[in-house]
C-alpha cells in the first residue's frame, strides 16, 4: 500500500513539474484541506494570518519538488514544509517587538490591574521558552513541540518518525534535559 501511495504521489509530482494544470490542481485539491488545518491549529490566535502561510508552504514545495523523493508521503512532505514554515513565522515574530496595547490615556499606577505581575511574568516566560526553543538542536525543539505543543504520544512521534518509542523516550529525555540546562543558564 505505501509503495502504491509513494507511486501515485512521484506520478502527481511528475505531471506538476511538467506543467500540467489538471494535476496542479489535483496537488493542491488533494492536500489543501490538511495543510490548512496544520497551520490554523499553529498559528490560532493569528489566525488572519493562515491562509498566507498555506500560500507560503505550496509556494516552497513548487519550488523544491524536485527534492521530493519518494520516501514519504507527499502529505507527509507538504506537512515538513508547513512545520517549517510555521516555525519561520513565529522565529520572526519573536524578533519583532510587540507593540503595546493602544488606549487613549497614559495608565498611571492606580489603573494598572493587580495581576500586572503575573501578566508579565507569564510574558516573559513564553519569551524565554520560543527563545531557548530557537537555540536547541531541531530533532529536540522538534520532539518537544510534538510532545508538548501538539500534545504527540511517543506512540504517535514513532509511527511518524519510523523510529522506536523507546528511541522516542530517550529522545525526548535529552531534549527535556538540554531545555532545562538552556533554562537555567540563560
Amino acid at each position: 500500500m505505501q509503495n502504491r501511495l509513494a507511486t501515485e504521489d512521484q506520478r502527481l509530482v511528475a505531471a506538476v513539474q511538467g506543467k500540467d494544470r489538471k494535476a496542479t490542481a489535483e496537488f493542491v485539491s488533494r492536500h489543501a484541506d490538511a495543510i490548512y488545518r496544520y497551520v490554523y491549529s499553529r498559528l490560532v490566535p493569528c489566525a488572519d494570518q493562515v491562509e498566507d502561510l498555506v500560500q507560503l508552504v505550496f509556494l516552497a514545495a513548487w519550488e523544491n519538488l524536485g527534492e521530493y523523493r519518494g520516501a514519504s508521503s507527499l502529505e507527509s512532505w507538504l506537512m515538513g514544509i508547513a512545520r517549517h514554515k510555521v516555525e519561520d513565522y513565529y522565529r520572526a515574530c519573536l524578533r519583532e517587538p510587540e507593540p503595546l496595547e493602544g488606549t487613549e490615556e497614559e495608565p498611571s499606577f492606580g489603573t494598572l490591574r493587580p495581576d500586572f505581575d503575573e501578566l508579565l511574568d507569564r510574558e516573559l516566560a513564553r519569551k524565554k521558552t520560543w527563545q531557548v526553543l530557537a537555540r536547541l538542536p531541531e530533532k529536540y525543539r522538534v520532539v518537544l513541540l510534538w510532545r508538548y505543543w501538539d500534545t504527540c504520544s511517543a506512540r504517535e512521534m514513532a509511527t511518524r518518525t519510523g523510529k522506536t518509542e523507546k528511541a522516542i523516550e530517550r529522545l525526548l529525555a535529552r531534549a527535556r534535559n538540554e531545555f532545562r540546562w538552556m533554562w537555567n543558564h540563560e
